[in-house]
């Protein structure tokens, strides 16, 4: 299998602002695949697997408000034929829990706890996709972190 040249470029700009602490430098890389791909018109797992990592490295709760709804919407689209073809170690189910957490993550920094208590529920509901390792580690962490903030018990 080829790798996605599209999924690398995105995984660099993760690791520039995961490992390397550049998150301009990310946000800057970010926005040029999103011009390369077409913006929203470009492959849903692209505008997706984007949109997710760009709405990671914004300053404005609301710019990375939009970069995860744009995240979701765009999941909807997406296959698990084309994840396994993109080499992407989850299934589309396993994409949710993420995707959901940052949302939740979003709506709490702006007030509105009905909607994150409700993004909270959609990830926990889909968290029985991912395993027992690092990302649904990190997952379940971060989910945990959410409910606490939310002043819920965790699951």
């Amino acid at each position: 299998m080829t790798p996605d040249p599209t999924m690398i470029r995105i995984g660099q700009g993760v690791e520039l602002h995961h490992h390397q602490g550049r998150r301009e430098a990310a946000r800057d890389l970010f926005a040029q695949i999103w011009d390369d791909i077409g913006g929203e018109q470009g492959d849903p797992l692209h505008v997706c697997v984007l949109a997710h990592s760009m709405a990671d490295v914004q300053d404005d709760v609301h710019q990375e408000l939009m970069w995860d709804l744009r995240a979701l919407a765009a999941v909807d689209l997406v296959t698990d034929e084309r994840v396994a073809q993109a080499g992407v170690p989850l299934s589309v189910a396993g994409l949710y829990p993420s995707l959901h957490l940052n949302l939740s993550e979003c709506y709490r920094k702006l007030g509105d706890l009905d909607r994150a208590r409700e993004h909270l529920r959609q990830a926990r509901a889909g968290i029985g996709a991912l395993g027992d390792d690092e990302y649904g580690q990190l997952i379940r962490g971060g989910l945990e972190r959410v409910a606490e903030q939310l002043g819920e018990a965790t699951a």
